[in-house]
């Protein structure tokens, strides 16, 4: 397996490579062996840019996931699995505003993002309920508390 990181952000929170390998080894493992995918910690502007230019959104967002397809004509790159993309200021706006800590946000983006790759969506409520569960399980094996949890104030 080989991650990519990219820091592409002067925000001021961004978590180190090494918490982010770990979170993407722990959302394949048992999934997928010998990916090789990159996560692009980005600012507000390139993360408006992509969500507008691929999902029509003029704004930024959390998290995008693009699943990597050959060229038509290219041999296939089996271990090739895409790039996940994350905004760093709505990422750490999203965990202030939901009173998570920023570590656990970012942990539950990776995680959700690569699940993603994986072919996991939440398009329909069966699809929604088994990618969150799946996360739910993930991230309590970090120690990450579950992320869909309604919390009061």
């Amino acid at each position: 397996m080989a991650v990519a990181v990219q820091y592409a952000s002067r925000a001021r929170f961004v978590p180190r490579r090494p918490a982010v390998e770990r979170w993407v080894r722990c959302a394949l493992e048992g999934r997928r062996e010998g990916a090789d995918l990159t996560v692009r910690i980005v600012g507000r502007e390139e993360g408006r840019r992509l969500n507008e230019r691929f999902r029509g959104h003029p704004r930024p967002t959390n998290v995008l996931s693009f699943p990597f397809a050959s060229p038509p004509g290219a041999p296939r790159m089996d271990d090739e699995l895409g790039d996940v993309v994350l905004c760093a200021p709505v990422v750490n706006r999203e965990a202030r505003d939901q009173g998570k800590s920023r570590g656990d946000h970012w942990a539950h983006l990776v995680v959700h993002g690569v699940l993603h790759l994986l072919g996991y969506d939440h398009d329909t409520p069966d699809a929604a309920q088994l990618m969150e569960g799946i996360e739910r399980r993930l991230l309590a094996g970090l120690g990450v508390p579950d992320p869909y949890e309604v919390r009061d104030g």
